[in-house]
């Protein structure tokens, strides 16, 4: 008989305040020992060696006890299992490990403590019972032992969100493994997504301020977040993004942490706050919330001005940050906290512009850790551990866009080595990439709908078949398209931007309106699936896509039309991923369409297989 006490994978729910609490059905409590531990956001709890760990009281449960401690040494990036077992001949202990008076304890260690289970077990102790399980059942899933899959790879060999990269592994094989987490599949299934440039820009003419612009250039008169929500709704957009504060450090909300925002503007007295009417707006017509509030702050006095980073208590949490990392902990406090639920937080990476030699190393760590914990379901964005920046404002993912990239995380800010790489993810790029981990991170593709991020009058949308384009080259590969589209000085989206958004988001409507694939026969074979449609169907568009919770694995494929000569190539195309869109050169005419997968990195599994006229 075994029985789990304690499985914690510290993601958020342990502090050094309060301990963790166990989920229901647990028993025993764990408890900080000593030191001011940090959860990695999605990771692992920090461990800065002698006289800090965690301890387990477990003496009460009885029988014999196995804890099995997960950790990432300092200086390293492979995972090492530790394994201490009570109730039976075994080798000397683990350092690090220890049971006392049936209190397990871990101490001593430095590095990231991702995962920490102890059970209670009767009789001899099976060690596969401690190898990734989820129940006092059936703990191992019917796998090998963690030990046994670890010498054989040098790391995890079970599905995970991020796993390490260890020397001599068979790569693609451990890409095969990569799955999203349940926000993640969230944020792919949005598609379309919106930037809203707004702010004191919009009445400078600039698109990065300088810091010092008079608030009182504010001017809205006629703002109308309604109109913004109405038509990007019709658009077909699902969320909508708005710089709650761009380089300049203009907010756009009354913060209490800064006189230079709305409230030092007469506009509406001093009274208006845009992120309200925007987040209500969007709400009550259907669309999820996203902010962007800049990491570079050209007005902020405390920034880049050489503060050490030292504990912060904010929102129930203490944090490391430096002065400015505490002001704009402060700023996510009061947008996550008085705004309502919000959807997806938006960071770059600029610097401002501050004298040569000094820097602002942002506290990225700590901002993920406070919006983990205020807003655990929104997804964090670019440098952030929930999605990538595609690395191009054009509107264009790559050919091949995989979301299981190598990527390297230096204080939880997550980046891959070559953002301009044709190819993140294939064979050959990860037979040879640098990187820490592999990491599943979909592509974000950013574009404006003008030539500027911000409204400028002089300059005009681009076209209906601009933004076509830009649909199949990003969300017809499988990214998540945000289109920015500018309010202009009146607080309006601009008629110009408008029309085109309607005739482009039409043109989408008709050319994915009826699924000739809607009630055919589908038939599933070793390498692909067949489609019976039941008479002859023109066809000019094919939509494919992978069930991404099993991973993205699909690498190259063709498309076939039955003739009656036999089976003729109409299309090929490599990775599949959140979704792949293939327009074909010329109609095709046939009742039997098939996809046969020529490579694949495990067996496969096609959520969608879609044709139309």
């Amino acid at each position: 008989m075994t029985t789990v006490l304690v499985d914690v994978r510290f993601a958020g729910t342990f502090t050094s305040e309060t301990g963790y609490t166990p989920a229901t059905g647990e028993v025993g409590a764990v408890r900080r020992l000593s030191g001011d531990e940090v959860i990695r956001p999605g990771h692992g709890l920090v461990l800065d060696g002698p006289g800090q760990g965690v301890a387990v009281a477990a003496g009460s449960a009885g029988g014999g006890l196995a804890v099995e401690a997960r950790l990432i040494p300092a200086g390293e990036t492979a995972e090492r299992v530790l394994l201490l077992v009570t109730g039976q001949d075994q080798a000397p202990a683990p350092d690090g490990l220890a049971i006392s008076a049936g209190d397990v304890v871990v101490r001593g260690l430095s590095g990231v403590l991702s995962r920490l289970r102890v059970v209670v077990f009767e009789g001899a102790f099976d060690p596969a019972v401690l190898n990734g399980g989820h129940g006092p059942a059936t703990l191992n899933g019917g796998h090998r032992p963690a030990a046994a899959r670890r010498a054989a790879t040098g790391g995890p060999a079970e599905p995970g969100w991020r796993v390490p990269i260890g020397g001599g592994d068979d790569v693609v094989a451990r890409a095969a493994l990569v799955r999203p987490t349940e926000r993640q599949l969230a944020w792919q299934a949005l598609e379309r997504t919106a930037f809203l440039h707004f702010g004191v820009n919009t009445f400078t003419g600039l698109e990065w301020g300088y810091g010092d612009e008079d608030p009182d250039l504010f001017q809205p008169e006629d703002l109308d977040t309604d109109q913004w929500a109405r038509e990007l709704k019709a658009a077909g957009f699902t969320l909508a993004i708005l710089t709650v504060k761009h380089h300049d450090g203009f907010v756009l909300y009354p913060s209490a942490l800064t006189r230079h925002s709305v409230a030092s503007s007469s506009w509406r007295g001093g009274a208006g706050d845009v992120l309200r009417e925007f987040a209500d707006s969007m709400r009550a017509h259907g669309l999820k919330v996203g902010v962007y509030v800049s990491p570079a702050d050209e007005h902020e006095p405390t920034y880049a001005n050489g503060s050490p980073r030292t504990p912060r208590r904010v929102g129930g949490l203490t944090l490391p940050a430096t002065d400015y990392g505490a002001y704009m902990l402060g700023q996510l406090h009061e947008v996550l906290t008085g705004y309502g639920p919000i959807d997806e937080v938006w960071f770059d990476g600029s610097q401002g512009r501050i004298p040569a030699g000094q820097v602002e190393e942002y506290d990225f760590d700590s901002w993920y850790a406070l919006i983990r914990h205020l807003a655990p379901d929104a997804a964090i964005a670019n440098c952030g551990p929930d999605v990538r920046w595609v690395g191009n404002e054009s509107g264009l993912a790559r050919e091949n866009e995989w979301n299981v990239v190598p990527v390297t995380v230096a204080r939880e800010r997550v980046d891959v080595t070559r953002y301009d790489a044709p190819d993140l993810g294939g064979r050959d790029f990860l037979s040879t990439a640098d990187g820490d981990f592999l990491q599943w991170w979909p592509a974000e593709v950013d574009v404006s709908i003008r030539p500027g991020w911000f409204h400028h009058a002089e300059q005009e949308p681009k076209s209906a078949d601009e933004l076509m384009t830009i649909y199949h080259e990003s969300v017809g590969r499988g990214a998540v398209l945000l289109l920015n589209v500018p309010p202009d000085r009146r607080g309006r989206l601009a008629d110009a931007d408008v029309a085109v958004l309607r005739e482009w988001s039409a043109r989408i409507d008709r050319d994915f309106a009826v699924d000739l694939a809607d009630g055919a026969i589908r038939t599933t074979g070793g390498d692909g699936v067949t489609l019976d449609l039941g008479d002859l169907a023109r066809v000019e568009r094919i939509v494919l896509a992978e069930d991404l919770r099993h991973g993205q694995l699909i690498e190259s494929l063709l498309v076939e039309a039955e003739e009656p000569d036999g089976w003729r190539r109409i299309a090929a195309c490599g990775t599949v991923g959140a979704k792949r869109v293939i327009t074909l050169p010329a109609p095709v005419e046939s009742r039997r369409f098939r996809v046969r997968v020529l490579e694949s990195r495990a067996p496969f599994h096609l959520a969608e297989f879609r044709l139309f006229r």
